[in-house]
């Protein structure tokens, strides 16, 4: 047996013994094992998954005296203009829910150290 040949298979031996986890507890190879995958988990950023959270686009939130408060994204009515805007909200709710209804008015809701738009509260009515 040569020595290429025995360290290939003290490699293959290696190799099988890791993916297969085959280490006895508390042993030092097992404790390696270990820190590499709490360090994949704590060290990976999230980015590199593209799994950041993501809130729904359209919320319907409450109903008072018939009419409907309805959360809307910023980000779905970023290029439109003010005067299309309430058009765009009747669509977007109709399209959610299934029901026409009619915007009464749309209010801003701004980021309070930036002033950016994050989102709009409409008030709906039937």
């Amino acid at each position: 047996m040569t020595a290429e040949s025995s360290s290939s298979s003290s490699f293959g031996t290696f190799l099988r013994r890791f993916v297969f986890w085959e280490y006895r507890r508390a042993s030092w190879q097992y404790d390696v094992i270990v820190a590499l995958i709490l360090l994949f988990i704590f060290a990976t950023p999230r980015d590199w998954f593209r799994d950041q959270p993501r809130a729904a686009g359209i919320v319907i939130l409450s109903a008072e005296r018939g009419r409907q408060r309805v959360y809307i994204d910023g980000s779905l009515l970023a290029n439109t203009s003010e005067e299309s805007r309430e058009s765009r909200v009747a669509a977007l709710i109709q399209q959610k829910t299934g029901i026409s209804r009619r915007v009464l008015r749309i209010e801003p809701i701004r980021d309070e150290t930036e002033g950016e738009i994050k989102g709009y509260i409409a008030y709906t009515a039937p």
